[in-house]
């Protein structure tokens, strides 16, 4: 009998681990260990955010859903990996610090035959002065964020309603952010709520980003069909900025966030102060800083990690310069090439690079997107390993044959506008692949009939209906493996 770890419960732990119980039944041991209490459906705290939701209705308790499916839970952080196992004992461990409640700072060491990383990112609001919830800014990262920001929220609305002016901030706290559609999702949830409070005209909203053009996204932008026309992603966003009245200030890096004023730097080099009222800014990520010994103690750490905390897999770590980018660089099965029964998936695995073409302002600050691993592409890597996991304990194969490389795989991203039946709308967009391939498709890296956008109701219809699939789909309900990653 084996014993398969998995290090977080996000979107690709939580995946795998179900994907590997239902597969393995109970011939083998599956062990989910994550700090979170509760599962969170991250895409919906936008709706959290301005108010729409409750956290209760993007949270569900994780340890009834592994009692029920007989799956072993610790709520415990993860803080070092032995993957040779130890002097004591060969098998594999990772010792975690439990946060549990009932057993919160006592140690244990557990014992694994296969490891998946799918910690998440560490938000790293500190390498911004003054950036998060516990200084002058607000985020919708995590439920509770989300939830503190409402209450700010509604407190700007309520201004707002005594004919006060404000200025409302939103975009990336850092030159390095990713997760631009997040932010540009919750810029036009801020416009729509305000517009349907009837204080639109008494509101500012700027979008700050460490985009180049609007419509990158993370993703180098996009060409798609939008009603059989072909348009690029920059268009298209630009458009929808001026229909809805909304600044954006592009290039930009937060140095640093003061009570009431942001400051940031430009690719050009310019310094600006942006005054305001309400601040919603994303942190960047890193991993969350595991270390890694092999058998005799000595630190492993920068052998199995990149220098910003995620785990290496089967990716091209080559350095080399943007013309020379190309999709084989990404990796295929999310296994470290140091240990094939260790892997990383979601946003715990290192990128070889960026998407977007990588910028330096003149004074050498870098100020480019990372590359987003988010939602979709998430779940599909935690299926994809826990599909090869099964392979190789039920044939005795040295590898399993399912791929799941970003270069190969399309993704679906919808952007709402409220969260109203009648009045909400949304911004749809796919793209196939994700990362670029132009060996393929030699004039935009991606297939055109694959990269669509629209905006309309109908999209924001399917938003909150896939909001109520994956909520039920992560919750194990019958039937679930029929909805798709």
């Amino acid at each position: 009998m084996a014993k398969i770890v998995i290090l977080g419960a996000g979107v690709s732990g939580h995946t795998a681990a179900l994907h590997l119980k239902r597969r393995l039944k109970q011939n083998h041991e599956v062990i989910v260990i994550s700090p979170n209490a509760d599962w969170n459906w991250i895409p919906s705290n936008i709706w959290v955010g301005v108010g729409k939701m409750k956290t209760s209705q993007v949270l569900f308790p994780l340890a009834p859903i592994y009692r029920r499916k007989r799956i072993e839970f610790h709520q415990a952080r993860a803080v070092a990996i032995w993957p040779e196992g130890d002097e004591a004992n060969p098998m594999g461990a990772v010792d975690i610090v439990y946060t549990d409640p009932k057993r919160e700072g006592s140690k244990e060491r557990i014992r694994y035959d296969f490891l998946i990383n799918a910690t998440g990112p560490r938000l790293n609001f500190e390498a911004t002065p003054g950036l998060g919830p516990d200084h002058n800014s607000w985020s919708v990262c995590t439920a509770d964020h989300a939830a503190k920001t409402s209450e700010a929220f509604a407190e700007i609305v309520e201004q707002l309603r005594r004919g006060e002016k404000k200025t409302l901030v939103v975009g990336m706290g850092h030159g390095s952010c990713t997760c631009e559609g997040a932010a540009f999702e919750y810029t036009f949830n801020v416009e729509h709520e305000l517009r349907e409070a009837g204080v639109r005209d008494n509101a500012e909203i700027v979008y700050l980003s460490n985009e180049y053009e609007l419509g990158d996204f993370g993703v180098d932008g996009m060409r798609f069909s939008q009603g059989g026309y072909l348009t690029t992603s920059k268009i298209w966003t630009e458009s929808l900025f001026r229909e809805r009245n909304v600044r954006a200030i592009l290039q930009a890096h937060v140095e640093r966030v003061d009570p009431g004023v942001v400051h940031y730097e430009q690719l050009d080099g310019t310094k600006g102060s942006l005054a305001y009222d309400f601040a919603m800014l994303l942190p960047p990520f890193r991993g969350v800083d595991l270390q890694a010994f092999d058998r005799s103690g000595t630190d492993i750490t920068s052998d199995l990690f990149a220098p910003n905390g995620f785990l290496k897999v089967d990716a091209d770590y080559t350095s080399k310069p943007y013309e020379e980018w190309t999709a084989e660089d990404w990796p295929n099965t999310y296994q470290s090439p140091k240990y094939d029964n260790l892997f990383g998936v979601g946003i715990a695995f290192a990128p070889p690079h960026p998407v977007s073409r990588p910028r330096t302002s003149v004074n050498g600050t870098p100020i480019s997107p990372a590359p987003p691993r988010t939602g979709m592409p998430s779940g599909v890597m935690g299926r994809v390993v826990a599909e090869n996991i099964t392979y190789r304990l039920t044939t005795g194969a040295a590898a399993g044959p399912k791929t799941a490389s970003m270069a190969t795989m399309g993704a679906a991203c919808i952007a709402s506008a409220g969260a109203n039946l009648r009045t909400g709308s949304a911004a749809a967009m796919t793209m196939f692949p994700i990362v670029p391939d132009y060996q393929k498709y030699p004039l935009t890296g991606r297939d055109d009939k694959g990269t669509t956008g629209e905006i309309g109701r109908s999209g924001h219809w399917t938003k909150l209906l896939l909001h109520y699939l994956f909520m039920y789909k992560a919750r194990a309900l019958p039937g679930w493996y029929l909805i798709p990653e």
